[in-house]
């Protein structure tokens, strides 16, 4: 390893331990902390990350010399890409600006709650333009060729542009609109089912989910753990403790065990990384996009199939003692219509709802629309793509919390995540595919992911490392055909 790499390296163990220690903190605050620490904990993560801005900017001589050595590897160029693109977020954007969206995001996340409850856009109003005014501040801060809105959504996913995300869409919409149309006018799967409305017991779906996480071959009490959260989400912090949260709310049990399979997805890639990217700074997945494709890619191409869905029938009818057939499960677990909340859409509406979203931000961070205007603007927009209008904001404008915490240029990366999932099953073969779901081999699978992406950690950058697994970077028509084979 080149001398200046192995110093970088040595410095950059303090930034890796601050970024566990506020992980683990963060996991702590979703799951077990009292609910009059936030306060305190709050100012903890706020001093941990400003060390750790401390940290990356005392580096830069570092970084700087290791920008120019010409003759590095990939591991090593990996290094040194990734700490430049940290250096430049910290060197570019004042530390005034950033601790003004801080305080106005932790301000609006409670007032977007209350403004939801209460379906009231207006009160909310003041904050998201308060909002959009600094996240055009930072874009501006950034720089960045064509649109402002380019230097957004390359924070979440490294090198992603507005034309990236316009190709992939054009391409999307159209064929998704026709498949909705067929499946709804000769009834090939329901758009309801009598299970959404069944009742469970607590105890007894998270023997349920136990058994699911048996089935998916994860190393729970060694590497691995499952708690609850009012959100499921996922951490992982290291290589050996990655951890997972799911929810119970005692009705329509597949939306627990899909949000269990989703982020046991994520898990899988963060256990998977190689473990000797760990105390690196490429250590961790890619981006956001590459990292939604995992849970994506176990949620719905395995989780929603019929080899999966053969698998864990036993285990529903067990612990459920249902009177339903595997085929009625199946139809279950793949119910398609038109709704007005995103998270609760299917695979065929599902990236209607991310269009909608990236289609009004791209807007507000160009200018070319206000936030006054956002309530009518989406529900024009749900009745264009989908068919239906919103009653009231609570189902439409307001229903998610991404904007409230200045999180613009997140939403286009669900959809990124969804067509690289439809790139990793065209790559890998459908039926040699589901014969290994059926005949349990995961661990086959989970090899066939590591080599492809999970070992690279952050090495390659999205599209190269696409180029590299897959010889092709975001292709929609991956999804496309998926959506085809399953719904047609």
């Amino acid at each position: 390893m080149h001398e200046q790499i192995s110093k970088i390296l040595e410095e950059y163990k303090k930034v890796w331990a601050l970024r566990y220690a506020s992980n683990l903190l963060g996991w702590d605050i979703e799951t077990y902390m009292p609910e009059d620490s936030a306060k305190t904990r709050g100012e903890v993560l706020a001093q941990l990350e400003a060390l750790e801005q401390k940290f990356i900017i005392d580096m830069k001589p570092l970084i700087e010399k290791a920008s120019k050595i010409e003759d590095l590897d990939d591991f090593e160029k990996g290094v040194v890409r990734v700490l430049n693109r940290r250096l430049k977020f910290y060197m570019s954007i004042p530390s005034e600006l950033l601790m003004e969206l801080h305080k106005i995001t932790t301000e609006s996340a409670v007032i977007w709650r209350e403004s939801k409850k209460r379906s009231d856009f207006n009160s909310f109003k003041p904050y998201l333009e308060k909002i959009v005014e600094l996240e055009r501040q930072i874009a501006e801060k950034l720089g960045y060729e064509g649109s402002p809105y380019n230097a957004l959504l390359d924070i979440y996913e490294e090198g992603l542009t507005v034309n990236d995300v316009d190709s992939v869409f054009n391409m999307l919409l159209p064929s998704l609109k026709s498949i909705l149309e067929k499946v709804r006018s000769e009834n090939r799967f329901p758009s309801s089912h009598s299970l959404e409305d069944m009742a469970y017991d607590v105890e007894v779906m998270k023997k349920v989910n136990e058994e699911l996480l048996r089935v998916l071959d994860m190393p729970v009490g060694k590497k691995f753990r499952m708690d609850v959260s009012a959100h499921p989400f996922t951490q992982g912090l290291s290589v050996d403790d990655v951890r997972i949260t799911t929810r119970y709310e005692g009705i329509d049990f597949k939306r627990t065990m899909f949000s269990v399979i989703h982020e046991s997805g994520h898990a899988i890639y963060e256990l998977q990384l190689d473990p000797k990217l760990e105390w690196t700074p490429v250590g961790e997945g890619v981006s956001l996009g590459i990292h939604e494709s995992q849970s994506r890619f176990w949620e719905n191409i395995i989780g929603r199939s019929r080899a999966f869905v053969k698998v864990v029938y036993p285990i529903i009818k067990k612990y459920l003692n249902l009177n339903y057939s595997e085929e009625e499960i199946y139809k279950y677990f793949n119910t398609v219509k038109p709704s007005f909340i995103r998270v609760d859409a299917d695979e065929v509406t599902y990236n209607f709802h991310i269009a909608i979203r990236y289609e009004l931000e791209k807007k507000l961070i160009e200018n070319k629309m206000s936030v006054s205007d956002l309530p009518s603007a989406w529900n024009d927009l749900m009745e264009k793509y989908l068919g239906i209008r919103p009653k009231n904001d609570s189902e439409g404008v307001l229903q998610d919390i991404h904007w409230s915490q200045g999180s613009f240029g997140y939403f286009p990366t669900y959809t990124l995540g969804n067509v690289v999932a439809g790139m990793i099953y065209h790559d890998f073969n459908p039926s040699k595919l589901y014969s290994l779901v059926e005949e349990r081999r995961i661990s086959d699978i989970k090899s066939y992911l590591r080599e492809k992406i999970h070992k690279y950690g952050a090495i390659y950058p999205p599209k190269e490392l696409l180029k590299r697994s897959f010889g092709e970077s975001y292709n929609a028509e991956r999804l496309v055909g998926y959506l085809r084979d399953k719904y047609l």
